[in-house]
């Protein structure tokens, strides 16, 4: 799939960006070129140790921030296929510092469709979040306007070989900032602090989510959000799986916080169709990319109403499923 390909990876060196890259290291020898674009040269330097460009050839690492739209055009020579993964996603810093959040997260994601819309790049698959979806605070806020920049780009591209899709998902486990890596720091404690005690979240592994974008590149029409079907976890079960002995401490709910989760709304339900692993929500005025996806083996429509939430899911882990997944994914 990736062979002869030039790849771009924005935020390439967070969470999601090195384990893409290690991914495609392992899986694609043939990959031509794979560039991780970022504006931490410390973490450039740190990935570089464990990814050496002396080891693979096709490496490259290329500091620059997605709110420059003259270095991302530099960036983007060559490159065939882009994965945003850059945003500032830390909610209360989002709070704090609305504007700064909105320059990265929306202007960045413009100026990357502009430099795409004038490159050779023919593929862009968007990172987007569970809370871009009845978003209450500001990051999630900022990720549905990026969402609908990208699903829109597909009505300016023209003549264009060139397609724009979204992949939205819940909390990765392990992530930086993410409960599992804060309740594992704050286990000597004795004490967990728990927001509010019927909180649930949907969970993935950084693994699942670059499949989930790798099979976006291959698959995607362009102009979808793609949403995977992933179980949910209660905010009380992970700590019981951390911290058996730990007291658990209700403090209260955050700004800006639900206590469910959501990645399809019932409004979404009249444009969402079911992929069988995965769901796509299509744009409400493209019947063509619609009658495409239902033109698939196995695709069928939603039931009007539908809706996507970590506290209604069907499928939740326990505590003992969480503590293996812990063991296994989160160092």
């Amino acid at each position: 799939m990736l062979s002869d390909q030039s790849i771009l990876v924005t935020g390439g060196t967070g969470s999601f960006g090195r384990a893409f890259v290690r991914t495609v290291l392992q899986r694609y020898p043939g990959v031509k070129r794979l560039v991780v674009y970022s504006r931490d040269e410390l973490k450039q330097f740190e990935m570089s140790q464990a990814y050496s460009d002396q080891q693979y050839s096709g490496l490259r690492y290329f500091i620059g921030d997605i709110r420059d739209e003259s270095r991302l055009r530099r960036a983007l020579e060559g490159i065939d296929i882009v994965v945003h993964a850059a945003a500032l996603k830390q909610v209360p810093a989002a709070e704090y510092n609305p504007f700064e959040c909105i320059k990265t997260n929306v202007l960045g994601a413009q100026n990357l469709i502009e430099a795409c819309l004038d490159s050779s790049v023919r593929t862009v698959v968007a990172l987007s979040t569970d809370k871009a979806a009845a978003p209450i605070n500001l990051y999630g806020a900022t990720k549905l306007c990026s969402d609908k920049l990208f699903v829109a780009a597909n009505k300016v591209k023209g003549s264009r070989n060139l397609r724009f899709s979204v992949v939205r998902y819940g909390n990765v486990m392990g992530s930086r900032g993410s409960v599992i890596p804060f309740f594992k720091q704050r286990k000597a404690s004795g004490v967990l602090p728990i927001t509010d005690p019927a909180m649930t979240r949907f969970n993935i592994s950084l693994d699942e989510g670059v499949d989930m974008v790798l099979s976006a590149i291959e698959r995607a029409i362009g102009g979808e959000i793609l949403v995977p079907k992933i179980p949910s976890y209660r905010v009380v079960d992970v700590a019981t799986a951390i911290g058996p002995e730990c007291r658990q401490e209700i403090v209260g709910i955050r700004p800006g916080e639900k206590i469910h989760e959501e990645m399809i709304t019932a409004s979404d339900s009249l444009n969402t169709v079911d992929l069988g692993r995965y769901y796509a929500i299509l744009p409400s005025a493209d019947a063509e990319l619609r009658a495409a996806y239902l033109a698939r083996g196995g695709v069928r429509e939603v039931p009007a109403g539908f809706a996507y939430d970590s506290g209604s899911n069907p499928d939740f882990l326990t505590v003992e499923q969480l503590r293996r997944l812990i063991a296994e994914h989160v160092e």
